[in-house]
């Protein structure tokens, strides 16, 4: 009965809610504007503190990050769902962690940051809402075209439990803050980097939503394939709660400014916008799903997850060391290319592993 109670609708409306309030809170309490949670931008804050790219406004280990994948370890041990599993062409997933990272910040945000953007009255974040529908739909295309990563196996429980014992490992870090002779761990002193709620009350936050969604399975790219691709509105309902949720909250912590000149974190190259998150988009849907149920599917066992999340991290340094993410200016030199180069790699990997490819490859034969 428990376990009907958590695969309800009106269990998952609720996981939505909290989240969209513990955003708009969480961004009260110190977080950036209009980005009380993105995963995006939060693992590319995580990179930077470990030196892993130099942007010195965006280096903080975030506590939300750690508490999505402890949170969901906690519910998979407690309803017997931690199962380690691994194997399922994990080096195409850690390509489409590093392309769905790159999209993201071009754009400067993911899924939930795009519908906080929106609540937050960024109307900007409209056209990356609509490159998060077509790129997701262009992966509809390949899965109705028998695109498949394949199946995962069960493997040593020891392989589950490496991505749960990394975020002790950061906790410990961002508790301690350790100076090594390198520099390391690195904190931004300002920007977006500095800006940060306490660190117990985000990860306490976010161990319940990393508990709520690991029952839920909460996903935003999934709520949009499901609606398109088997007319069910299960993980929609959840969606378009966080984003009502998000923007009343807004609204009554005064934290709503409608416009599209002078968002925070964000810029006005529309068409950047659009074609970031429609990279982002695809990436996330050929890999299975956004950065918060990768995190989530991680903290249950899943080693193929945890490796799209380190491509994630991959991603974000590459974005920062070699001029591709953008800023509140606009798309940074290399932002448009590697928009465009990524969403080329999605094609031929969407071509080649579905049945389009395989008719190719038997055609050629």
């Amino acid at each position: 009965m428990l376990k009907e109670f958590f695969s309800s609708r009106k269990y998952v409306i609720f996981t939505g809610i909290f989240i969209g309030v513990s955003a708009a809170y969480l961004q009260k309490l110190g977080n950036p504007a209009n980005m009380g949670i993105c995963v995006a931008c939060m693992v590319r804050d995580i990179a930077g503190a470990l030196g892993l790219h130099r942007a010195e406004v965006v280096q903080y280990i975030r506590p939300e990050i750690i508490g999505f994948v402890l949170g969901s370890l906690i519910a998979a041990l407690v309803f017997k769902e931690f199962k380690p599993r691994a194997g399922s062409a994990s080096l195409v997933r850690f390509v489409l962690g590093f392309l769905a990272m790159v999209g993201a910040l071009v754009f400067l945000g993911c899924p939930w940051r795009t519908l906080l953007r929106l609540a937050g009255g960024d109307g900007n974040a409209l056209f990356g809402l609509a490159g998060l529908i077509v790129g997701i739909w262009i992966g509809i295309f390949f899965i109705k075209s028998g695109y498949n990563l394949g199946r995962n196996q069960r493997t040593y429980s020891m392989v589950g439990w490496v991505m749960p014992v990394v975020m002790v490992g950061l906790l410990l870090l961002l508790i301690f803050q350790p100076q090594l002779p390198s520099g390391a761990v690195f904190f931004s002193n300002k920007g977006p980097g500095a800006q940060h709620a306490p660190i117990f009350i985000a990860l306490i936050i976010a161990l319940v939503i990393g508990f709520l969604a690991q029952r839920t399975r909460f996903c935003t790219v999934a709520a949009v394939r499901d609606v398109i691709l088997i007319k069910d509105t299960y993980l929609l309902t959840g969606v378009v709660s966080l984003l009502l949720a998000a923007l009343v909250s807004n609204l009554i912590l005064k934290q709503f400014n409608p416009g599209f000149q002078g968002q925070p974190i964000a810029h006005t190259s529309q068409l950047w916008n659009f074609g970031g998150m429609v990279l982002a988009g695809l990436a996330f849907t050929l890999a299975g799903g956004c950065p918060g149920r990768q995190l989530f599917l991680s903290g249950e066992g899943d080693a193929d997850a945890a490796i799209f999340v380190l491509g994630m991290v991959v991603g974000a340094s590459f974005s920062h060391n070699f001029a591709a993410a953008s800023s509140p200016k606009g798309p940074s030199l290399w932002g448009p290319a590697s928009v465009i180069a990524g969403l080329a790699i999605c094609l031929v990997i969407g071509f080649s592993m579905s049945n389009l490819g395989k008719k190719g490859m038997e055609d050629k034969k």
